[in-house]
């Protein structure tokens, strides 16, 4: 049996799950509500604080999505209870960022400046002009917004000037050298 799949998953206190027929989970919680129908071959149950997942047989195909629908699920529970945030810093010179209303504004080196607008559910934080914190209940679309704003400019090898990911290592390289 799958590792992940097998564990059960923890409903803390303040949420609550809503199974429906043809396996669409409605998870509410303090930081917003999350919906998503699941694979109507996996079983799921939920028993008073705990929701345990089990597939019909063995095969290939069943053993893959057992652990993946529970990880989505595990993420939908803390995502709702906790959040999840991502960090992003801009690295070089005249490089900021900005917050206008719900948009992001962005000097990186172009000749306009980039705007990105949060969709419904995140949220963007500018606690200084080179540091970003995408925030919000959704793992997902946390992680999408983020990389859209990373895309923007992406850290480049030779000076490392660009937007990445807090903590990311960007690997140096060497420039070019005379005869």
């Amino acid at each position: 049996m799958s590792r992940v799949g097998k564990k059960p998953i923890e409903i803390p206190a303040g949420v609550t799950v809503t199974i429906a027929a043809d396996n669409n989970i409605t998870v509410k919680g303090p930081k917003g509500e999350l919906n998503r129908t699941f694979n109507p071959e996996i079983t799921i149950t939920q028993e008073e604080n705990l929701i345990t997942l089990t597939r019909p047989s063995d095969s290939k195909e069943h053993r893959t999505i057992h652990g993946t629908t529970r990880a989505v699920l595990a993420n939908m529970v803390e995502g709702v209870s906790k959040g999840f945030e991502r960090g992003l810093e801009l690295i070089g010179v005249g490089y900021r960022a900005q917050k206008q209303g719900n948009k992001l504004v962005l000097n990186v080196g172009y000749s306009h400046p980039v705007e990105i607008e949060a969709e419904a559910g995140l949220e963007i934080e500018v606690p200084s002009n080179t540091k970003i914190i995408v925030r919000g209940a959704n793992k997902e679309r946390v992680g999408a917004l983020a990389a859209n704003i990373r895309d923007v400019r992406p850290p480049e090898p030779y000076k490392g000037k660009g937007i990445r990911y807090e903590g990311e290592f960007v690997r140096r390289k060497e420039g070019k050298t005379g005869k």
